[in-house]
């Protein structure tokens, strides 16, 4: 059992980084519609993906490839995390999530129906997480944006705008930089998302940026959850579970 240490927490990293990328789920609820107020919900492409994390409280970074996909308003992203590297992901991690068809993750965001599907098709299984339905302009994520000029990136002229979300309840707060292509229909070809740590250690930064870019509507049938794939109501059910039966013990094995 010793050489699966490492899964657990590396596992927990990959969801929440996954989660990182359709919004912090820290601000829920309310976040689907102030996502949606930062990128609006015209935004029809897909990229490839590269993604660069700084967790500032615990010296790490990481940095992975991707892809992703937006049709009006919904979101995908694949992830396959054997291309990861960073010191935030030791290579025997990567070694243990291969052996065990956890090395690739998939996330769809369903906005108008706040609704959040994590996909491992190596485990056959998902966890479809609902995000609280709130109608109270009390209880909404507070969205400020300010412009921050004129810049060029990767050859297109892009609009800098920066968006703090603040959750009203909390109080913390999301800081979101965006560079919107002017040429490509203002849609953001680089998102940088920064959280402060819980324990105001360091800040969390993560870098988003798209290349490759193909414009239009992506296939309808890639913003919804697989058939045949075992449904979990959350992440860490899924990923006990899962790695019990990986481990041989079943599901009474220690979690």
């Amino acid at each position: 059992m010793k050489k699966y240490f490492l899964i657990p927490a590396i596992l927990a990293l990959c969801s929440s980084l996954v989660q990182a990328q359709m919004g912090s789920p820290n601000l829920s609820p309310g976040l689907s519609d102030a996502m949606a107020r930062v990128f609006g919900t015209n935004l029809n492409f897909s990229a490839a993906l590269h993604t660069y994390v700084d967790m500032a409280a615990q010296n790490q970074t990481m940095s992975m490839t991707g892809k992703m996909y937006f049709r009006g308003g919904d979101s995908r992203s694949e992830m396959d995390m054997s291309q990861a590297t960073g010191t935030a992901i030791p290579p025997q991690a990567i070694t243990q999530m291969k052996a065990m068809g956890m090395d690739k993750v998939i996330s769809i965001s369903q906005n108008s129906q706040k609704t959040t599907y994590v996909i491992y098709p190596g485990l056959q299984a998902y966890a479809k997480m609902q995000e609280p339905n709130t109608d109270s302009q009390t209880n909404a994520v507070k969205v400020d944006t300010t412009d921050l000029g004129k810049e060029t990136l990767d050859g297109h002229p892009c609009l800098k705008k920066q968006s703090i979300l603040t959750d009203p309840g909390t109080g913390q707060q999301l800081t979101m930089i965006t560079w919107n292509a002017t040429d490509l229909n203002n849609i953001p070809i680089q998102v940088q998302q920064s959280l402060p740590s819980s324990d105001g250690a360091g800040k969390t930064s993560m870098t988003m940026h798209f290349t490759n870019i193909t414009m239009g509507k992506p296939d309808a049938s890639l913003f919804q959850p697989p058939t045949g794939y075992t449904l979990y109501t959350d992440i860490q059910t899924m990923m006990q579970t899962e790695v019990a039966k990986k481990m041989g013990g079943g599901a009474g094995a220690p979690q």
